[in-house]
């Protein structure tokens, strides 16, 4: 059985059992992707002489190669056979002197090989995606999930760590999380999480916030002795509350579409919730009033995970995230900061966490004494992608004055204008 002996950065992508060229799909490498093409090797199987070829900056190329390489097989067994086995073949695919890598259009009988286009839907599209969120149906995540991939089935999660685990489990194909809100800040707990797991952010999208105050049909304002929602909504409706006159209590619950299903369910004449108009018209809900918000510019920022980091590029604006941490001081922080300033690199956030492994720091000599601070992780988002020269050397200057530093992620930022929508006006 003929064989071909491909450089290693392609000896996992082709297979060869009974005689029958096979591909397989290579997991990509989590650590060191750009869109700078790779210069290959391949050793004629005939003849030894080298032959070099290119490829391509992103994965669709890069299976096109493959498969392409997989073809000329087929093409010079069948050949050899013909030919009794001593033709004379100079070149790899047994017609030119060079390997093309565009697919040329020749008469053939030869099944077309699969592309990765074949084997899954494109991201960006959503088809037949699955996508975990946290909530019940009605949750602005659900919202979030269905901007982020149209026409994909949306899968509730209870929790956000399920949401994770629904993604590391091949339950889900993605996962959109809310990670900060235009009034609210930061949620913690999924930064947290982004650390603790090994899922890598494909993408952005920001979702205007539109809050209701729902109630059973037929209950006026005057009954109401309590309000209950997410913490959050609470919170950035809470001007609004008082303005109403809704001097009651106020109760968090886990999510703002879970606090209408709580309402519907157990028929609560005297709760009101704080939610979307579609929870409302999930759960037979009155919307008492609209877009009671504080500020009508309430904007939440999700992100998309994945189990796989996608390809970064250049030809359109990219976000990069890391998270690292320091040993010596806050210093260092500094230096890390200057990193990106002296590259002209725009920085979009930064986030501190305690640092959960070594939450205190001890420092001190015999003749000053010693003192305790606090430890942290650092994220930080910055403008511009992993394939950009000017973002590789930031990240290798900043790993010098770093103990620990890793990519969450660099994928396209969400660039959609967004302005209050009528209801907001």
């Amino acid at each position: 059985m003929n064989s071909i002996i491909p450089s290693k950065s392609i000896l996992k992508s082709l297979s060869y059992l009974d005689s029958t060229p096979k591909l397989s799909i290579p997991r990509k490498n989590h650590h060191h992707q750009s869109n700078r093409s790779q210069i290959c090797t391949i050793k004629s199987i005939y003849k030894h002489e080298s032959r070099n070829f290119s490829v391509g900056s992103n994965r669709a190329d890069w299976q096109s190669s493959c498969a392409i390489l997989a073809s000329n097989v087929v093409s010079q067994q069948s050949t050899e056979k013909t030919d009794g086995g001593n033709a004379d073949i100079t070149s790899i695919n047994g017609v030119h002197q060079t390997l093309d890598l565009v697919p040329v259009q020749q008469e053939t009988n030869l099944p077309k090989p699969l592309s990765i286009t074949d084997l899954s839907p494109a991201p960006m599209h959503g088809s037949q995606l699955r996508v975990a969120y946290q909530g019940v149906p009605g949750a602005y995540s659900e919202a979030a999930a269905g901007k982020a991939y149209p026409n994909c089935e949306a899968i509730p999660c209870d929790q956000f760590e399920v949401a994770f685990q629904a993604v590391e489990l091949w339950i889900a194909d993605r996962a959109v999380l809310p990670v900060e809100n235009s009034l609210g800040g930061s949620i913690h707990r999924n930064y947290d999480l982004l650390l603790r797991h090994n899922l890598h952010i494909v993408g952005e999208v920001q979702l205007p916030v539109h809050h209701c105050l729902l109630v059973l049909p037929g209950v006026r304002k005057e009954y109401l002795n309590r309000v209950i929602s997410h913490p959050q909504a609470l919170s950035q409706c809470e001007l609004t509350l008082t303005k109403l006159g809704l001097s009651v209590a106020r109760e968090a619950v886990d999510d703002t579409a879970g606090a209408a299903e709580f309402i519907a369910t157990h028929n609560l004449r005297d709760t009101a919730a704080i939610a979307s108009a579609r929870a409302a018209e999930l759960y037979g809900l009155q919307i008492l009033a609209d877009g009671i918000q504080d500020d009508s510019s309430n904007v939440t920022r999700f992100v998309m995970l994945a189990r796989e980091p996608i390809i970064p590029r250049t030809d359109r604006p990219f976000k990069t995230s890391i998270v690292f941490a320091h040993d010596k001081g806050t210093s260092v922080l500094f230096k890390v900061l200057s990193a990106f300033a002296f590259r002209n690199i725009s920085l979009t956030k930064i986030e501190s966490r305690p640092y959960r492994n070594r939450p205190i720091r001890v420092v001190g000599d015999a003749s000053t004494g010693t003192a305790k601070h606090f430890e942290y992780m650092f994220y930080v988002d910055f403008e511009a992608s992993m394939a950009d020269p000017r973002a590789q050397n930031a990240l290798a200057e900043v790993q010098e004055f770093t103990s620990f530093l890793r990519v969450l992620g660099s994928y396209p930022m969400d660039m959609t204008p967004w302005s209050p929508s009528n209801r907001d006006m």
